[in-house]
């Protein structure tokens, strides 16, 4: 069982950038792919941002291509979403998860969330 705690929010004017680290305890860690997903009050989480155990492959929501990317580095058993030209409506809770079958983008096939942390994006 992995355990993940994500770091790194906070407030931040629109246009800017902030880096989201999610730290995972367990050795075994290195053989999960990983992903984000983000939710707003009274909105179902919303999937951001996905990665593969090696860090080789990634895909991404159309609202966020261009502007955010996901990383990982086992080493560390951390993986990380950089935010740039950050908008309003990026405003949310972002999970990290594990990733149960590549491809997805369904929050079921995802699991052992972490607790969240808070971006708030001002205009």
């Amino acid at each position: 069982q992995v355990q993940l705690v994500e770091s790194g929010g906070g407030l931040v004017q629109a246009g800017g950038s902030l880096r989201l680290s999610c730290a995972a305890s367990g050795r075994t860690f290195r053989n999960y792919a990983m992903g984000w997903f983000r939710q707003t009050p009274g909105k179902e989480r919303e999937f951001v941002a996905a990665i593969s155990w090696s860090g080789g492959s990634t895909y991404y929501a159309d609202s966020v291509k261009g502007r955010f990317t996901i990383s990982r580095d086992n080493a560390k058993n951390t993986v990380y979403l950089q935010m740039n030209s950050l908008k309003p409506e990026d405003t949310a809770v972002y999970y990290c998860a594990v990733l149960n079958f590549w491809g997805s983008r369904s929050e079921t096939d995802f699991g052992s969330w972490g607790q969240g942390t808070l971006v708030t994006v001002s205009s």
